[in-house]
């Protein structure tokens, strides 16, 4: 089975339905520490990170917002002092996708590797 850190996102079109809760509760193990919130009816992926400062939280934001631009998939991105929450859904379908747990994974090895 592929793990989601070696997919890429695949362009996701606003006629596709969002992503069953079968595949979801399939997908999580692989993302435990994301939660999935409801926000207006719309399900989203949901984590905060912790850093020691301003500055390391701010880079990691920076880190993030690379990975996202290179697949053409951006989140919510709240950085605070020592602390960052990444907030992950599909617009086009108002609601979770693939492409989500996709780079919830990636946003996740990026904390890893940025420790």
């Amino acid at each position: 089975m592929e793990t989601l850190l070696t997919e890429t996102c695949v362009p996701c079109q606003g006629y596709l339905p969002p992503i069953s809760d079968v595949e979801m509760s399939e997908l999580m193990p692989q993302i435990p520490d994301w939660d999935i919130v409801e926000e207006n009816g719309e399900k989203h992926l949901q984590r905060s990170y912790q850093f020691s400062d301003f500055k390391s939280a701010l880079n990691f934001t920076n880190r993030v917002g690379e990975e996202a631009e290179t697949a053409g998939h951006h989140p919510v991105l709240v950085t605070e002092w020592g602390k960052v929450t990444v907030i992950w859904w599909t617009h086009a379908i108002n609601g979770l996708h693939r492409n989500d747990f996709v780079m919830a994974a990636k946003t996740d090895e990026a904390f890893r590797t940025s420790s």
